[in-house]
């Protein structure tokens, strides 16, 4: 009796892992490998400079204006989840960040560092874009410092964050929220800089409970 006791605690131990291992494997996923553009493609913006993956990145070179890259991979969720990863301007005087990303029924757009270098927002609501809504706010970033970005879709919630700081806290509920023109080309996901050199590394989803 008691050994069947024994056998049955250890099975439920068992499949108590099985469940919290699967939960966490689930609830982030890295969409990066850091040696290739496996599952992304370069965004046909016209004019885009160069792209490529060494020491762990993605390199991305001076656009005419806009270089990026797009996500080709499985399908993404829509509600609940953020996109994380870090960035690095290496030069350049626009925006080194603009992650486009799904929002329900429609997408959006992280902009850091735009008009000027210092401008952070999301584009669009209301046909208003990120230096034009009440998403605004002026950050200051050094050239070669790595930031870790962090993008929130949660319900009527877009929470944006740098190195672990909230920048962004807006609702959405009533609101149009849609792209500029510009970055159809990255939907349903992509991340592109503006007439400037940079590099991304560590890219990667997850779910919010």
């Amino acid at each position: 009796m008691k050994t069947r006791i024994l056998k049955s605690l250890a099975f439920c131990l068992v499949l108590f892992c099985l469940n919290s291992c699967s939960s966490f494997l689930n609830s982030e996923r890295v969409l990066f490998d850091g040696v290739s553009l496996e599952n992304w493609k370069i965004s046909n913006f016209g004019g885009e400079g160069d792209v490529e993956v060494k020491d762990g990145a993605v390199f991305m070179d001076y656009g005419n204006p806009i270089t990026g890259i797009t996500w080709t991979g499985e399908e993404l969720p829509r509600d609940n989840y953020f996109v994380e990863f870090e960035a690095l301007k290496i030069d350049g005087n626009d925006f080194f960040v603009g992650l486009t990303f799904p929002v329900q029924e429609s997408y959006c757009s992280l902009i850091l560092g735009g008009w000027g270098g210092v401008t952070c927002g999301l584009s669009s609501f209301d046909f208003q874009d990120a230096a034009n809504n009440e998403t605004m706010t002026l950050v200051k970033f050094e050239k070669n410092q790595w930031y870790k970005i962090r993008m929130e879709v949660n319900g009527n919630n877009l929470r944006s964050f740098i190195d672990g700081k909230q920048i962004i806290d807006a609702k959405i509920d009533g609101r149009k929220v849609h792209i500029r023109p510009e970055v159809l080309v990255s939907i349903p996901l992509g991340v592109c800089a503006f007439e400037t050199q940079v590099k991304y590394k560590n890219i990667k989803l997850g779910e919010l409970k």
